[in-house]
Parts: C-alpha cells; structure tokens; sequence
C-alpha cells in the first residue's frame, strides 16, 4: 500500500505510522518541582541523540508535566524499565494532576541521585542523571511550527548501571530486558541479541 502522509488517508483502523517506527525505547521521566513533588512518566518518543557530549531527547503531543518541570528546574532523570518494571511503568502514564507523585501512584520506591535533585526509580535496571539544555518547537516542512510538539534534549551527567547487568565489561541489554514500545498499546522486550561487524 501507499498514501499521502501529510494527507493520512490511509483507510487503517489506526494511523500506522507508530507501528512502523519500532521498537522505541522508553524513556521513564522523572522530575523534581519546586514544591519538592516528584513526576515521573514514560516517554516512547525518546533516544540517544549525541555521544560525545552524551545527550537524550524526549517529545510528546501537548505541553506534559515532566517537559515542564525540566525547564523550570534545569534537570531530569531518564530511567529504564525492564520487565519487572512493566506494570509500575504503564501505572506511572495515568493522566493525574501535578500534585499527584506517580512514585506513589505506581508503588514504587525512590533513590536518590547524585547530581541532580529529581529522585530514581528503584529496581530499574539503569538511570541518566540528566541536565536541562533546550527545547526546540518542530516545524513543518513548510516552516510552520507545530502547535505542541517540542523536544526536550538534556545533557547526561551520570549514569548509574544496575552490577547485575554487567558482564565481561560491557552491559547485557538481553538481561537487562528493556521495554519498548511498538504501535498501538504494544510493547515489546529485548530479550534476544545477535551480532554483525561491520564492513572494513
């Protein structure tokens, strides 16, 4: 099949384009506010955008807490839910007030990080200590901004890896078991890696 993107006549149930844009990873936002409530909400729009500076993205529809709080306070935390955490993760989503602490919410318990003040999700298997840098309103390709969507992009200060998943000196994704996210309400977990060296 083939249709006009822009148009989105596409005659499906659903708009397929999240179905075809998979696995994303999910970026598990958690934020401090100035009253010292702590949010916390999963993003699927959320990837590793530099390297060197280490650098992540998270971006929704519509203005969230998590994006707002970010840019108030400077700083957020990006923390991976593994299978265990899959229920907590999906609790953490509910569309609450900004009173509403979705540790709590979602049964879960707090760490402290160690560079910034937004609190960790325990039992995640990894944590992005991250630092507010930007956001940037996404225009169309006839220049015209988007009415809510923005990426919110944040420098990674420290990261903290669960012991259990490290193995001859590197990290094992396939243990860690991470959640992605694919169209509609699936998701989907790694759980099974292969690998190709690239041609010289």
């Amino acid at each position: 099949m083939f249709y006009d993107a822009e148009k989105n006549e596409h005659g499906l149930k659903h708009d397929p384009f999240k179905a075809l844009v998979v696995p994303r990873p999910i970026g598990w936002i958690s934020t401090l506010d100035g009253n010292g409530v702590a949010n916390l909400a999963p993003y699927s729009f959320f990837n590793g955008v530099a390297t060197d500076p280490h650098i992540v993205m998270f971006a929704s529809g519509l203005r969230k807490d998590s994006q707002r709080i970010a840019e108030e306070t400077g700083e957020f935390v990006c923390n991976f839910s593994g299978w265990e955490q899959r229920e907590a993760m999906n609790a953490s989503s509910a569309s609450v007030g900004p009173e509403v602490d979705e540790f709590e919410l979602a049964g879960l318990e707090k760490l402290p990080s160690k560079l910034v003040k937004p609190p960790r999700v325990k039992g995640a298997p990894a944590h992005l200590e991250c630092v507010y840098l930007d956001t940037i309103r996404l225009k169309d390709r006839h220049g015209e901004k988007h009415p809510f969507y923005e990426v919110v992009l944040g420098q990674v200060v420290g990261i903290h890896i669960d012991d259990r998943f490290i193995a001859e000196g590197m990290v094992d994704s396939a243990a860690m078991k991470p959640v992605s996210r694919l169209g509609y309400m699936d998701y989907a977990v790694v759980d099974e890696v292969f690998q190709m060296q690239r041609p010289k």
